[in-house]
């Protein structure tokens, strides 16, 4: 399936052609593998049809305020400060991070504060003054939290980090599955260790971040509090924009392209191979291999609809379960940031019925009526977001993916959808809020299936259930073509920052070095040389 390399020859010396990788998307999983690749001596061309890379990490600002469009949290920075070590760099040179403290805070309908920092002992009180008979479960619970955090994601080699394309490589690992007590769901694990309700939320909300359903995604989901605990959540000064444009300029100042307001509208093909790239306008790019960060619906519906599918058709792909989509509320506020002291970077208003709401989302594709909301405000961390005085904030609200046959209608209701998000704001955490907008921003699921092209609006992909994990899920080496691959949240291991960024660590494991090859074509050609 690999292509060996042309050999040239330059003034008597003898040189590699570089194999050449055209890129579909500069989201965070297309910008890592053009770094990787770059690194191993490939010639990587990166295209993406938005004005910015970044992907869903991209950016937008209006009147002085910087609305960050996707990630807000980041863990594992570890997994970015080794790529760039890999790549004979130090991130630290290019991008300011700071870990924050308090990570988030929950607030619960009757007022209640749980605040979730790396600090065990400050936690744990917490816990011994609202649910003092759980704190002997919660520690249980965050043994196996260490455990699942170990098996799946601790080091490269790691089941997370690692290729599942061949369906052996999963049926091995299914007896630790069952130790881990992989089969239940999150909230039931947490369930089976903590009584208290606000415990039990606190323990299994996370799948919400990545698109899943607390109450049916597999419970190596839990994995996430250890992993907050343990390494702690941190901010990206500028926004997941500032990283992704410093990953940009890092694979120009390697040799490659990255080319924005460019649309590719087909993978190109000869027999049962990526030969290259078709742009919108027509003109065709060659390439050895071909990398997609697209939406995966995208790429196996739309960039390979001329292609017969052996595995990934359209009624296939319509028949898994898409994660649910987001309504996003960005604005800005005039003269606040000495207002609402007690609101910090991230806060989480907690709904007063934790399972309908997500049933209503998930399973009845309802708009429920009691919202949770994920709230950020950056300014209070990163004074670039906002003009000098003022509030930067997101607020997210999670909503039913367009796969539903149901009566929102989104352009309709979006004003008075909004309201209802206004009155909890008010009511719960900021109070005189209305009066102080000065911009707004809003993206409803149709903005996210246009915007990116996601299939239902869907705002993670696939949903991160365990029969759509590891080879459940498409694989990273296509089952469809040669000298396709796939990277980003479509993808094993699956949504979320640390899970992207794995699937081109996956991808760096693949494809062979390059420059290790020429050197070493490079010896046997001297020593040749040397023995005649």
């Amino acid at each position: 399936m690999l292509k060996k390399t042309d050999e040239t020859y330059f003034n008597g010396e003898r040189e590699v052609e570089k194999t050449s990788v055209a890129i579909i998307g500069a989201g965070f999983g297309g910008l890592s593998a053009a770094m990787l690749l770059s690194e191993k001596g490939y010639h990587v061309k990166v295209f993406d049809r938005l004005q910015n890379v970044g992907g869903r990490g991209s950016s937008k600002t209006q009147k002085g305020h910087r609305f960050d469009l996707g990630p807000t949290i980041l863990t594992l920075p570890k997994n970015f400060e080794e790529l760039w070590k890999r790549c004979g760099d130090d991130l630290s040179q290019h991008v300011k991070i700071e870990k924050l403290s308090p990570y988030y805070d929950l607030i619960f309908e009757d007022n209640d504060v749980l605040s979730v920092s790396g600090n065990k002992s400050n936690f744990e009180a917490q816990i011994k003054k609202f649910a003092p008979d759980d704190l002997k479960g919660y520690r249980k619970f965050m043994r196996l939290s260490e455990r699942q955090y170990n098996f799946a994601f601790s080091k490269k080699g790691s089941m997370g980090r690692s290729p599942m394309h061949r369906l052996w490589d999963t049926l091995k690992v299914l007896p630790i599955f069952a130790l881990l007590r992989a089969d239940r769901s999150v909230y039931r694990s947490a369930a089976s260790y903590v009584s208290n309700s606000k415990l039990r939320f606190a323990l299994s909300f996370h799948p919400l971040f990545v698109g899943g359903n607390p109450f049916t995604v597999t419970s190596m989901w839990g994995l996430v509090n250890y992993l907050e605990h343990r390494f702690g959540v941190y901010y990206i000064h500028g926004g997941a924009q500032a990283m992704a444009n410093k990953m940009a300029e890092k694979i120009k100042s390697s040799g490659g392209q990255v080319t924005l307001n460019t649309t590719v509208n087909k993978i190109l093909t000869k027999e049962n191979r990526a030969i290259g790239v078709q742009l919108e306008t027509g003109e065709k790019i060659s390439a050895d291999y071909v990398v997609s960060n697209a939406d995966l619906q995208n790429t196996y519906d739309s960039l390979l609809g001329h292609q017969k599918k052996k595995r990934w058709t359209k009624h296939k792909l319509d028949a898994k379960n898409w994660s649910m989509s987001l309504f996003v509320w960005h604005f800005g506020t005039s003269k606040t940031r000495s207002k609402w002291k007690n609101v910090g970077h991230h806060t989480i208003l907690v709904g007063p019925n934790y399972k309908k709401e997500v049933n209503d989302i998930f399973i009845k594709g309802e708009l429920p009526q009691e919202m949770s909301l994920y709230v950020h405000r950056p300014s209070v961390t990163d004074k670039t977001c906002a003009p000098k005085g003022d509030d930067t904030f997101y607020v997210l609200a999670c909503v039913p993916n367009l796969s539903f046959k149901n009566d929102i209608h989104w352009r309709d209701i979006e004003k008075s959808y909004k309201t209802k998000i206004l009155d909890v704001l008010e009511r719960r955490l900021l109070p005189g809020l209305g009066r102080l907008i000065k911009t707004e921003y809003v993206m409803t699921p149709l903005d996210f299936k246009e915007r990116y092209l996601s299939h239902f609006g869907s705002g993670f992909s696939l949903e991160p259930q365990m029969f759509q994990s590891a080879w459940f899920r498409p694989h990273n080496i296509s089952e469809e073509l040669d000298n396709l691959f796939l990277v980003g949240a479509g993808t094993h291991p699956g949504p979320g920052l640390p899970g992207v960024l794995a699937s081109a660590e996956i991808l760096d494991e693949i494809l062979p070095d390059l420059k290790k090859v020429a050197n070493k074509a490079s010896y046997h050609t001297n020593k040749k040389v040397m023995q005649v």
